[in-house]
């Protein structure tokens, strides 16, 4: 989950929301593949870091299936990550932080719960949880002081 950390600040560095992502070789515990989110930078609504490492880990293993395969992320799955994640049948999830207002795995659409999700992976949470929401609520916090300032700025201007 460190290395996954490292990725979600890198992603911070980027201004892209700090999620890292980490693909683990279950047998070897060789890390695959490793992302942040690069929504921003590459224009693309679905390059979430776990989108990137499974398409990623997939190239390498020249299969559309990955089982053996862990995926430690710093915040839990949207729902179309965790799809992917089901879909690539992925036999384990380690999460960082919940997400109670867009997770896909333990909130909301509840993913690997429903009728139509074939595989369910072993999904856990709470792995450096503090560091991982913390990361998040730091970014988070910076913007809004930002969108703050620049409306405070705007409305000098306008009055001046």
């Amino acid at each position: 989950m460190r290395e996954a950390l490292e990725e979600a600040m890198m992603a911070a560095c980027r201004d892209e929301v700090p999620i890292g992502a980490v693909l683990v070789d279950s047998k070897t515990g060789e890390i695959v593949a490793r992302n942040g989110n690069r929504t921003i930078e590459l224009s693309d609504p679905s390059a979430h870091a776990e989108m990137l490492c499974i398409r990623e880990g997939c190239q390498k293993a020249g299969a559309q299936r990955i089982p053996e395969f862990d995926l430690y992320v710093t915040l839990e799955p949207c729902a179309m990550c965790a799809a992917a994640i089901s879909f690539a049948r992925i036999r384990r999830v380690i999460i960082g932080a919940q997400d109670p207002k867009s997770g896909g795995v333990f909130h909301g659409a509840k993913f690997f719960e429903q009728a139509s999700c074939h595989h369910k992976p072993e999904a856990f949470s709470g792995v450096l949880e503090d560091e991982c929401g913390g990361i998040l609520k730091t970014f988070f916090k910076a913007k809004r002081k930002a969108q703050k300032a620049a409306r405070k700025l705007e409305k000098e201007r306008a009055t001046s």
